[in-house]
């Protein structure tokens, strides 16, 4: 499979920068997060590697080809994006809402069988076969955010793209979702890029860490290596420590950096 590659990636708003010439390389196999504070570019970051974000200048590619060239649907088969914030307007059930994931392979034609049991996969790998028939619009927040991971999974796309995808969940779907994100990633060979706000998540969870700071890279590295306190007082303004906890390293905050 090939590696998603974001070279010297510059976007603007209203004059101002939001991405400052950002280039990473992202290969299989492996489980990247993108951290920093509010604003740091993190999300508009996430829609270049996409395709669903032009930058101002610089490109994406997946191996030798720019992210741009390819079709919508050529696209869409081969990234799965969950968007931040994502909205369901209508009253499907969650296994219809599901099925949508297979637009990219099946088009107008309906469901095939081999796209039914993608489906199936999908409904059991985010544990909803029990919500499979229920109305989406009736779920929780939590309930609604693993549906619509689900929908993305029965794409089976090579690479996951993550915003924020462990928001609205209870403790316990975190830890579920942590796994069937590194089971994505290390067992099937598959990409995996995903901000985070919670920084001991991407210290245990990340192949590797980058941080953004005011649309610039600041760190590229393991998470130890990228997630140091010199890199936090840069990045979040903050003090902090790595203490050893039972699962692993934790970050603890000890305060805002003087200055």
């Amino acid at each position: 499979m090939n590696d998603l590659v974001a070279e010297t990636l510059t976007v603007a708003l209203g004059g101002q920068a939001v991405l400052a010439g950002v280039s990473a390389r992202f290969r299989p196999g492996e489980v990247t997060a993108i951290v920093g504070p509010n604003g740091a570019g993190k999300s508009t970051l996430l829609a270049c590697l996409a395709g669903l974000r032009r930058p101002d200048d610089g490109r994406v590619s997946l191996g030798i080809e720019p992210i741009l060239t390819l079709s919508h649907r050529e696209r869409a088969r081969r990234i799965g994006f969950l968007p931040q914030t994502p909205e369901v307007a209508w009253a499907v059930d969650v296994e219809t809402l599901v099925g949508l994931g297979r637009t990219p392979h099946s088009g107008a034609r309906g469901l095939s069988d081999a796209d039914h049991a993608a489906v199936q996969a999908a409904l059991v790998r985010t544990r909803m076969t029990g919500l499979a028939h229920r109305d989406v619009l009736t779920l929780s927040g939590g309930e609604r955010a693993r549906a619509l991971l689900a929908r993305v999974l029965a794409g089976e796309p090579s690479w996951l793209l993550a915003d924020e995808p462990l928001a609205g969940l209870d403790p316990g779907h975190q830890l579920d979702t942590v796994d069937l994100m590194r089971a994505f990633a290390v067992e099937h060979g598959h990409g995996v890029v995903m901000t985070l706000h919670d920084l001991g998540v991407a210290l245990r969870l990340a192949d590797r860490v980058l941080v953004l700071r005011d649309g610039a890279l600041i760190a590229d590295a393991a998470p130890l290596d990228a997630l140091t306190p010199a890199v936090l007082k840069q990045a979040y303004g903050v003090e902090a420590v790595i203490v050893p906890g039972a699962a692993g390293p934790l970050i603890e905050l000890i305060g805002r950096a003087d200055g």
